[in-house]
């Protein structure tokens, strides 16, 4: 997939004014695609981060977004929501901690889209089952792009990763096979579809574009090379 026209809806400004890695924006919507969510289903974005995406699913997709995040504030959020022209009632800012388990009902998701932040918390074997799956309702499907791996190096680091990131860093990306493995764990959940995303290059391309500093300082690995040994993983489950 190589076309956004979801994501393309953003000023380029704005998107790089807001993202905080890869381009959310087309991750999410190459992990969205051919994906049936009823408009107005309730969903979780888990790890909003600044809300972008959560914009995109409610004003794109018709959804009822959370958005979930520990580290952004609800009010500057919401102050973005509206700016964007998002009506209230279709998306909500919440403070949590997803690591601790999320302040909501049980069965209470339609469905959950989580952009590059499911390695930072999914890593713990008992954190599916207990901390995710109890929000979601049964036959809901949970989707994830999650920042990997070709074939894990952690016993070889690569210099070309090594010029922007450390080993404690790189622990947090793993390729399918251990994704596979660690879902593979957690009961009453089964993997629909589990894919590398073809717009990874692209993603990364507009990242590094932006003038912020963590951007500057993952350029070091993306111009070394990095690219040729990461991916993006793209995860549909399906609750039981």
């Amino acid at each position: 997939m190589n076309n956004f026209p979801k994501a393309d809806s953003f000023d380029i400004n704005l998107v790089r004014s807001k993202i905080m890695g890869p381009n959310p924006l087309k991750l999410c919507e190459e992990l969205l695609h051919g994906a049936n969510i009823a408009k107005g289903s309730r969903v979780c974005d888990l790890g909003s981060g600044t809300g972008i995406t959560s914009v995109m699913l409610a004003r794109e997709y018709g959804l009822d977004v959370y958005a979930v995040d520990l580290w952004s504030d609800p009010d500057e959020n919401c102050a973005f929501f509206r700016e964007m022209g998002v009506p209230g009632d279709r998306i909500h800012p919440v403070k949590a901690n997803a690591a601790e388990g999320l302040p909501f009902d049980q069965d209470f998701f339609d469905a959950v889209v989580s952009i590059d932040s499911y390695h930072y918390f999914g890593r713990d074997s008992r954190y599916l089952g207990e901390r995710l799956l109890p929000y979601v309702k049964s036959g809901g499907r949970i989707y994830l792009s999650i920042p990997g791996m070709v074939r894990d190096c952690h016993d070889a680091l690569l210099a070309c990763l090594l010029a922007s990131w450390d080993p404690e860093q790189l622990e947090y990306m793993h390729d399918m096979a251990w994704w596979r493995n660690m879902i593979g764990q957690t009961s009453r959940v089964s993997i629909e579809d589990m894919h590398q995303m073809t717009c990874t290059r692209e993603a990364w391309a507009d990242w590094i574009a932006c003038d912020n500093e963590y951007a500057q300082g993952d350029r070091a690995a993306v111009e070394a090379g990095a690219l040729e040994y990461l991916n993006t993983i793209a995860v549909t489950l399906v609750k039981d």
